[in-house]
């Protein structure tokens, strides 16, 4: 079971900014903004590589949460990063969005 779900299973504490029946998201624990939250399925998909076709709707309720973590959170301007295998940064192998904002975010990215 990845951490992720155990967040989604309520085995792990987490700050849970909104959930439905197939996306949870949650404040990192790490911030690297003002506000940065995780968005992910409660489908465990390891990366987004990973995804199919039958992966569409759940791909899309993701972006949607995304859309409504940030308008809950205030924000206009934000990003989103997917970080796709070890190379690209990805620490936990359950696909996540990050949403950051609450700053002005330089591109590109440290």
């Amino acid at each position: 079971m990845t951490l992720f779900e155990k967040i989604a299973a309520r085995e792990i504490p987490a700050k849970i900014v909104y959930e439905t029946d197939d996306v949870i998201a949650f404040r990192d624990i790490s911030p690297q903004a003002p506000t940065h939250v995780l968005v992910c399925p409660k489908l465990a998909l390891p990366k987004l590589s990973d995804a199919s076709a039958e992966h569409t709707e759940l791909l899309g309720k993701c972006l949607l949460a995304v859309a409504e973590v940030a308008r809950r959170e205030g924000l206009v301007d934000y990003r989103v990063a997917i970080n796709n295998g070890a190379g690209a940064g990805q620490s936990v192998f359950h696909l996540h969005m990050h949403v950051l904002g609450g700053r002005t975010l330089s591109w590109p990215p440290g």
